[in-house]
């Protein structure tokens, strides 16, 4: 019995000892540390580069920028501004594996093909990217442009409305002028964007020009104007030409309407126009990819070719139909033209829809309120977290190339599994100063737990969730989970911190979501970020990818 005791005892205080010592490095991280230094105390640049090479798949990584990883390392844990030491012990180096600059668990670089058509890119895009809050009467503001583009966001929403005083200075680009206030606007886009506007040569274009054509430039996409349709047949008419088999949503194949919006009634109707003023032509002439109406319907819409490039906007609601209807036709005019898919009228509050389903039929330009928050938005961060955050996502090469009998892929077929996801939850810290400690329980520290999962084509989507880290601002998991996916190229990895707080609803405690495909393999800094997509200062995970 006193033997017993004694090991009851020994064990209490061995527990105690790892409570009081929650912010220590996993065990899983000693162990690297140990059979990478063969255990000694510390680790070279030589080991260093060995674990990078060895443990975290970093193939092109050299000893002199493990040089460089110890001396940063060192310098900021030790508060000295000269390098004297050349190794890392134990702690320095559990501080370089939670260090997101040099530990980044996506590549933070520009690393795919960028010079491909628009077409083979998923683009970064915004809905009434003006508006400050909801979609009936919050203000105008540069403020949302100036941050989405910041975020990278690479096609914006501008309207321009006529004032009752004739000025066609109201907001900016969506058509809705008539065409006495178009030489105006014409003016001023040539006067603001100067020689940055982009517009191809006389003739037209035959196929989308590429990011790498476009940098520092600015495409125009809008309405043309239905006058220079019908009027001219010299090159000028020829680049707007090319708008006749551009379509709209707003009439399918009965012909009828649904939600009398003004960004469906403008892509419908347009302004007629006769006069074959050159001002007016110079505005059409701005017009790089324009926007038309579908006469005689949908299916038309999406087969039609006329040897040039078209873009077609649909609602959120309407693609679905054109999905169900004709997910084949989408697909294959994705695969060569824009589709650019905007939020229904009925989101006043700037919600949004679930981006995959746009994404899953290779729609570019799906378009987002970014003025609110949710976890749709949050996979938008998150698709756009790859290729280094520019703004432009390659499509996987299946969704550009049909099979012999011309078969497209199937985002609902029945897929074999191509690969499995290993998760690793170590832990997480950084709440104690990443937030008001009001944002949680005032009576006691939180009970963090953490969910991870997977969005993307529906045979691949799950949840699962570790269990709850009691009183801790430093929770610490360890936990394993592991994905079987079938498209990995289009997932996405979720990942939500919460403290538990029951009887009320558990507190938001950070967020990310990050491109499957894009993941770093080995031991990796995780950071989060607010409801809002805004990073939290602190607040990291450290967490382990695995592809097997």
């Amino acid at each position: 019995m006193k033997r017993e005791m004694g090991r009851y005892k020994m064990g209490l205080c061995f527990s105690d000892k790892l409570r009081m010592n929650r912010g220590a490095p996993p065990p899983d991280v000693v162990t690297a540390f140990v059979e990478y230094t063969e255990g000694r105390n510390h680790m070279t640049a030589e080991q260093l580069c060995r674990f990078l090479v060895e443990a975290q798949d970093e193939t092109e990584v050299l000893v002199s920028d493990a040089e460089k990883i110890i001396e940063r390392i060192t310098c900021e844990r030790h508060h000295i501004t000269k390098f004297l030491r050349h190794t890392l012990n134990l702690d320095d180096f559990f501080s370089f594996l939670f260090s997101d600059d040099l530990n980044h668990s996506i590549d933070s670089k520009v690393h795919q093909d960028m010079a491909s058509p628009l077409s083979h890119y998923f683009i970064y895009t915004s809905h009434n990217s003006y508006l400050t809050g909801n979609q009936i009467n919050s203000e105008c503001s540069d403020v949302p442009l100036i941050k989405a583009l910041k975020r990278r966001v690479r096609a914006l929403e501008l309207d321009l409305w006529p004032k009752s005083t004739k000025d066609a200075s109201a907001t900016l680009l969506g058509g809705w002028l008539p065409p006495d206030l178009q030489a105006k606007a014409a003016e001023m886009m040539k006067e603001i964007f100067m020689d940055m506007v982009y517009f191809p040569e006389a003739g037209g274009l035959k196929e989308f020009p590429s990011p790498e054509d476009l940098k520092y430039k600015i495409v125009i996409s809008t309405k043309p104007p239905k006058g220079n349709l019908k009027r001219d047949k010299d090159s000028e008419s020829d680049v707007s030409g090319k708008a006749s088999s551009d379509f709209s949503d707003d009439q399918v194949d009965d012909g009828k309407t649904e939600e009398e919006t003004s960004e469906a009634k403008n892509e419908e109707e347009g302004f007629d126009q006769e006069s074959s003023n050159l001002d007016f032509l110079t505005y059409s002439r701005l017009i790089t990819i324009p926007s038309g109406n579908a006469k005689n319907g949908l299916k038309e819409a999406l087969t039609i070719d006329n040897g040039g490039i078209r873009r077609l906007s649909l609602r959120e609601q309407k693609f679905k139909k054109a999905t169900e209807m004709y997910g084949t036709e989408v697909m294959k005019f994705t695969q060569k033209n824009l589709l650019r898919i905007y939020p229904k009228a009925t989101r006043v509050n700037s919600s949004n829809y679930r981006p995959y389903n746009g994404w899953m039929y290779g729609a570019q330009m799906v378009a987002f309120n970014m003025q609110g928050y949710g976890r749709a938005l949050w996979m938008m961060h998150g698709m756009f977290r790859g290729n280094g955050g520019c703004g432009y996502v390659k499509k996987p090469d299946f969704m550009m190339k049909n099979g012999l009998g011309g078969e497209v892929f199937d985002p609902k077929a029945k897929l074999p599994i191509k690969t499995t996801l290993k998760v690793k939850v170590y832990m997480g810290k950084g709440w104690d100063s990443g937030f008001q400690r009001t944002c949680f329980n005032t009576w006691s520290s939180p009970n963090f737990y953490t969910r991870v999962g997977i969005t993307g084509v529906r045979a691949d989507k799950v949840m699962k969730k570790t269990k709850k880290e009691e009183k801790t601002w430093e929770p610490f998991w360890d936990e394993e989970f592991e994905f079987q996916l079938t498209v990995p190229e289009l997932a996405l990895l979720r990942i939500e911190v919460h403290d538990y707080n029951m009887p009320e609803k558990d507190d938001f405690s950070g967020q990310t979501c990050l491109p499957v495909s894009e993941l770093r393999q080995g031991i990796r800094s995780v950071p989060l970020y607010d409801r809002k997509g805004e990073r939290l200062v602190s607040v990291t995970l450290l967490m382990r990818f695995h592809f097997v």
